[in-house]
This record gives structure tokens, C-alpha cells and sequence, in this order.
């Protein structure tokens, strides 16, 4: 059994950006990651995934992208090596293949049990991120157990999904893009549409992602929303990384020959039932992007000088139901979001949703802190940019409460 002041559970962004400011203020920490710095953005991704902002827009403690295309779109590989990059210059402590069996309160700090050994601490940050377990609806079990059944963590790519149509569920980012991508590869693809946010990929010359760092919407407070507590549950935004400016909405998906569907409301083995709600949801949309592009029109103090207009999509033609047999239905990917599992904290933080409550990334539990939630604290909580704001607030209540029992430690070593 080993000891330290710290312990960060998960070397991602989150986790190493909290490791870089524990490490410059001197405290003694180690980052478990059960296995390798950024497992996640390795191994857990289908192939043609890229960030969805600028390369540019990649901003850590102490470091930043300054490679040959700040305006290109990393693939998962390369933000895997930039976040391995990240742990090298901060010489993070990190031990790899250390998988998290148990975290328990001790006195006035914390057991962590791993894989790789047992860390007595006087502190927890939990940083697994967001995007951790694939969320499957409950309905997927009544499926036809002959219809293959993938999620985002288990796509790879299309020529990976057996013969026939794909029903894709989801429509906010990663839904767009595999619909997108499927459509692109000669499939018969059907979207299943639900809330979403659409953006153009560039407006007025520049990528989106420009306009929305300079008019500091990324930095917009969790108090300034008209609604705090459903902010978690905004769906991602309907984007692809590419330099082409294509977009990739309902209205191009529709060009590629994606059909589109209301909301996924029902199956049984033979049939998928849809709500009559596509039309509001594209609508709803719509109306949201158009206010987004007149905030950007007055902040550069001119109106519209060339951003392109805002082609709807055709909702005309509403899909009940799908007899998924007679639509030769072969597969379905459930692009519906991620939910946090948290079966190795024994530590009650968690409400009855399995979340951990917290306020901005301090929980109930004293000692005990999170890391890289949505709308930690601003809009950009969850994303390799955003997360250096909530890692400097976090390091500073790790700080506060073991900052001089590690320096004193260290001084004495």
C-alpha cells in the first residue's frame, strides 16, 4: 500500500490538465489510468473520427497545439498522441493499466484500490470525463437479436456492418457524422431524428468555431443559463470536423439520400415506431441557428457579407412506423449519448441518476472532487479546450485542502 496527497483517477484531458497545476504547485499526486494516457481517444473510437474544433482551439495548461495545421481537425489518433505529448513535457505521474476497483473514504482521506496496487490519499479527483458509457435505451432489447445492435464505442467503420439498410438513432454530432459517413459508403441509411443543435461548419469566411471563441459563448457561465439544471442534457452540436466547409446537416444528409425520421419511440422484434416530431425539432433548430448567426452578424458590426443561407430540410412525409424486416433492416447504431458509471466509488456523492453532484467539481464529500463534467462550470467544461478553466478551480480546492501537508512532505523528503 502506497501514499500520496493525491490521487486523479483518468489520464485524459481532464485528468492531465489537473495533474499539470498539482504538479507545478509542488503536491505529490499520482494519475491512475486503467489503460494507457488516453485510452479513450485510442481505443474506443471509430476510424474517421475528428475533432469537431479547429486544431487551434486545443488549449491545455501550460500547452497548445504548434504543429502544421492549426486549422485542420485532429483525428482520435493524433489527439491521443497530442494528450500523450501533454504527459510528457508535465511529466505526468501517471501509471497505466492501473484499472479503479474500489475508492473509499479513510479517516480524513480516501483508500483507492486498483488493478496495480492500493494509494491511501487525503484526495480524489475524479476525471473518467463525460462521454464515458454508451447510453442504450432500454427498447433496443426487443430488437430482432438478428439485427446487429452498435454504438459509437464499437463502430468502426461501414464496411465493418453486415448487408441492408441502418437504422442510425441520434442526431446531434456523432449521429450527423456516422449517417454522413454510412450514406457516403453507398448504404441505405434512415435517421432517427431528436433534439439537436445545428451550427454551419463555416460562417463568413471563417470556421464556426471562431466566431464562438471570440464572442466568449464557449465561456458562458453555468449561472448564466436560463435553465442550470437541464444544461447537462443539451444535445452536441451537428458538426464534422473537415476543411472543405462542408456541412454536414439534415438538409446535406437529405442530399446524400438519408432518410430521416422523427424521434425513436418504440420497437418490438419486427418494428420501429417514430414520434410525429420531426418537423418541430428541425424547426426548433433552425430558429436557433438563425439567432446564433445574427449574434454574429452585430458582433462584426456589419450584416451578412457571405454566410450562406439556411437551407431547411424536407419534413414532409412522416414516418410512423418501419417494418424493419420489409426495409431489410441489417443494423442499428445508437448514437444517443453517454451516461457515467461509477460502480467502484463507494462514497455517497452519487444522486439517484448515478451522477455525481457536485458544484463546480466539489461533491459533499470533503477531499473528494470531479473533473471534466458538461457544464462543469461554462460551456466548454467537457471539451479539450474547456477543461483548463474547471482544472484550475479543482487544483485550487485540492490545494486548499492538502497543499500544505504535501509541500511539507516534500520539503522534509
Amino acid at each position: 500500500m502506497s501514499r500520496t496527497s493525491v490521487i486523479v483517477v483518468g489520464a485524459g484531458q481532464a485528468g492531465l490538465a489537473v495533474s499539470h497545476l498539482l504538479t507545478a504547485s509542488g503536491v505529490e499526486h499520482v494519475v491512475l489510468e486503467r489503460g494507457r494516457v488516453a485510452e479513450r481517444w485510442s481505443s474506443h473510437l471509430w476510424e474517421s473520427l475528428r475533432l469537431l474544433s479547429p486544431n487551434w482551439l486545443s488549449r491545455l495548461p501550460g500547452f497548445r497545439y504548434t504543429g502544421s495545421d492549426p486549422d485542420g481537425y485532429m483525428s482520435a489518433g493524433a489527439v491521443a498522441d497530442y494528450l500523450r505529448s501533454y504527459a510528457n513535457a508535465s511529466a505526468a505521474p501517471v501509471v497505466e493499466n492501473a484499472d479503479v476497483l474500489s475508492v473509499r473514504g479513510r479517516g480524513d482521506g480516501y483508500t483507492v484500490a486498483t488493478t496495480a496496487g492500493t494509494w491511501i490519499a487525503g484526495a480524489v479527483v475524479v476525471a473518467t470525463g463525460w462521454c464515458d458509457v454508451p447510453s442504450i435505451p432500454g427498447i433496443a432489447s426487443a430488437l430482432d437479436p438478428r439485427i446487429l445492435q452498435v454504438t459509437p464505442a464499437t463502430y468502426r467503420n461501414a464496411a465493418a456492418l453486415p448487408d441492408g439498410r441502418v437504422l442510425v438513432v441520434g442526431a446531434s454530432a456523432t449521429g450527423a457524422q456516422l449517417a454522413d459517413e454510412l450514406a457516403a459508403a453507398g448504404r441505405d441509411v434512415v435517421l432517427a431524428v431528436g433534439d439537436h443543435s445545428r451550427l454551419p461548419r463555416r460562417y463568413r469566411g471563417m470556421d464556426i468555431m471562431f466566431w464562438l471563441d471570440a464572442m466568449g459563448l464557449f465561456d458562458r457561465r453555468l449561472e448564466e443559463h436560463p435553465r442550470p439544471a437541464t444544461a447537462g442534457r443539451e444535445p452536441s452540436l451537428q458538426l464534422v470536423g473537415n476543411t472543405n466547409g462542408r456541412d454536414v446537416d439534415l438538409h446535406s444528409l437529405q442530399q446524400r439520400g438519408v432518410g430521416l425520421a422523427g424521434r425513436l419511440v418504440g420497437v418490438d422484434r419486427r418494428h420501429a415506431y417514430f414520434a410525429d416530431d420531426l418537423a418541430a425539432t428541425t424547426g426548433a433548430a433552425d430558429i436557433r441557428l438563425r439567432r446564433l448567426l445574427r449574434r454574429i452578424d452585430a458582433y462584426a458590426g456589419t450584416a451578412n457579407l457571405g454566410g450562406a443561407p439556411v437551407l431547411a430540410a424536407r419534413t414532409d412525409g412522416h414516418l410512423e412506423r418501419m417494418d424493419l424486416h420489409h426495409a431489410r433492416v441489417g443494423s442499428v447504431v445508437w448514437a444517443t449519448g453517454y451516461q457515467r458509471a461509477y460502480p467502484w466509488l463507494h462514497v455517497p456523492v452519487l444522486n439517484r441518476a448515478g451522477e455525481i453532484i457536485q458544484v463546480y467539481g466539489a461533491t459533499p464529500a470533503p477531499g473528494l472532487y470531479v473533473m471534466g463534467m458538461r457544464w462543469q462550470s461554462r460551456r466548454s467544461s467537457s471539451f479539450l479546450d474547456g477543461v483548463r478553466h474547471d482544472a484550475a478551480t479543482v487544483a485550487g480546492l485540492v490545494l486548499d485542502r492538502v497543499g500544505a501537508g504535501a509541500r511539507t512532505r516534500e520539503v522534509a523528503a
